[in-house]
């Protein structure tokens, strides 16, 4: 039984079923998903907008993410074994770069910037972003001396202690932390970026290694994108919920939407599980795969071990809102010439991003309309979750004035909030999660129950479906083992 329609889960089914098609014994799989669709904040949909003129724009919007990485090779896998090649679509070669506020105006990201890795010194050199005593202190990172203990180390301390505090607070904190919507001081490296800590435990430098890498590497292989490697980003071209869509669709004999697990406790045999539900029924499993929120798979797990309840519980989720706006091209005197922005923290805005939709992939807008997203919430802004939609509206609406020169009414206009939608990556939390797995592995009461998600593996989609996948087949070889010692 797998707990949760998202797409950790639907990966986990669908990795499990080929896999017994393949060479597995005979294996019947339940999905449960207590809302009334699967794919979790994977969410995209068409909007029709007709004007007074009786002309019908047509958008598609992503309200969740909209896109993955593909050098983790989990979602592009999962997309050719679903036969969606024909979906794939790259980001638009155009204006593959990103733009970060700085006192009020947008500046480019220095070319070849990644996270908080400069490739391109020059570039460095010459960006108004950062003062020149600040790209003095840049530049000295490679003389730092590195810690060598291995040890797990937050964002923030590791950044200031190698670039300073002004890399931090003007494009490394908005860049990373923006990704996780963490506050710097409290995010994991190891949890999240652990090769910076890599490099610098093997190079003594990320300058250094940087320059290591680009001599082993041809020159067309150099990246030129700025903020992230652009070029690596896909998405699917009738939308990401394309994917969740396709995979429910090839186990819908499996799924039961509408039904929670309300509680868990050992069969009468001993062995199996009684899953108790949410319509006052019953199922029984051998094995139960937990893809839910951590407050859910936390209190579901409590009667069964209080210690594991409360290491899981410990990870808690800030909340966040996506607000779309769509405008005519004449609106916007900005020249959109990126794929977005980032705003840091110290610049006390009520946005942490803005996204550009319909100029990093095709199809996402009418010619001469824009489609625009902002970010709002995490972990640094909660204060501005507790505002109404209309009031998130306006104030993005403000943002957008200020920042890209937006005027009058948009098209568009949209809310979509995901609340304890964002796992918060403490420092520690790869340990924890290790130990977290090993005491569900080494407990013999709990034997045929696994943890995957994003709350432990990694928020991005193909890390979600990697986690979905790895778990699933760890039940499954646990179900084999006993099914050969029986």
């Amino acid at each position: 039984m797998i707990l949760g329609g998202g797409i950790t889960g639907l990966a986990a089914a669908f990795h499990l079923r080929q896999q017994v098609a393949a060479d597995g014994p005979p294996l019947r799989i339940t999905l449960l998903e207590a809302t009334s669709r699967v794919g979790g904040a994977i969410r995209t949909i068409t909007h029709e907008h007709i004007t007074p003129q009786g002309q019908a724009l047509r958008f598609l919007i992503e309200l969740g993410p909209d896109n993955f990485i593909t050098n983790k090779p989990g979602a592009i896998d999962l997309c050719r074994r679903l036969n969606l090649d024909d979906q794939l679509l790259p980001t638009n070669d155009q204006h593959r770069r990103a733009l970060v506020v700085r006192r009020g105006r947008l500046l480019p990201i220095p070319e070849g910037f990644e996270l908080m890795a400069p490739r391109n010194l020059y570039a460095l050199a010459r960006s108004p972003i950062f003062s020149l005593a600040g790209k003095l202190r840049m530049w000295c990172e490679q003389f730092i001396r590195p810690r060598r203990d291995g040890a797990d180390e937050s964002l923030q301390s590791f950044v200031v202690r190698r670039f300073g505090r002004q890399a931090l607070d003007r494009l490394i904190q908005p860049l990373i932390g923006g990704i996780y919507t963490a506050d710097p001081a409290l995010l994991s490296l190891r949890a999240t970026v652990p090769r910076f800590l890599d490099m610098e435990a093997k190079h003594g430098s990320i300058i250094r290694a940087i320059r290591h890498e680009k001599r082993n590497q041809p020159p067309s292989s150099a990246a030129k994108d700025s903020g992230a490697r652009y070029s690596l980003f896909m998405t699917l071209r009738d939308g990401m919920e394309t994917l969740p869509q396709t995979l429910g669709a090839a186990l819908r004999d499996a799924i039961r939407l509408d039904t929670a697990a309300t509680a868990i406790e050992r069969g009468v045999d001993g062995q199996t599980w009684r899953v108790h539900l949410s319509d006052g029924s019953s199922l029984d499993a051998d094995a139960i795969l937990f893809a839910t929120p951590t407050p859910v798979t936390a209190r579901l797990l409590a009667p069964l071990d209080e210690p594991v309840s409360q290491a899981i519980g410990s990870i808690t989720s800030a909340s966040s809102a996506l607000v779309v706006l769509a405008y005519r091209r004449e609106q916007v005197k900005h020249p959109l010439d990126a794929f977005g922005f980032v705003v840091p923290a110290i610049e006390n805005r009520s946005i942490i991003a803005g996204s550009f939709s319909h100029v990093k992939y095709a199809g996402r807008a009418p010619q001469d309309c824009v489609l625009l997203r902002a970010f709002i919430g995490g972990a640094t802004q909660e204060r501005m979750m507790a505002q109404s939609d209309g009031q998130m509206i306006d104030s993005v609406q403000r943002e957008f004035g200020e920042l890209l020169g937006v005027t009058g009414a948009p098209l568009v206009a949209l809310v979509q909030r995901w609340p304890g939608s964002m796992p918060q990556y403490q420092v520690g939390h790869v340990d924890l999660v290790a130990s977290i797995r090993a005491k569900l592995a080494g407990n013999p009461a709990l034997a045929g129950l696994a943890v995957a998600g994003s709350a432990y593996d990694g928020v991005g989609i193909p890390d979600c479906i990697t986690s979905g996948e790895q778990q699933a087949t760890r039940l499954m070889e646990g179900l084999a083992g006993r099914l050969t010692s029986a």
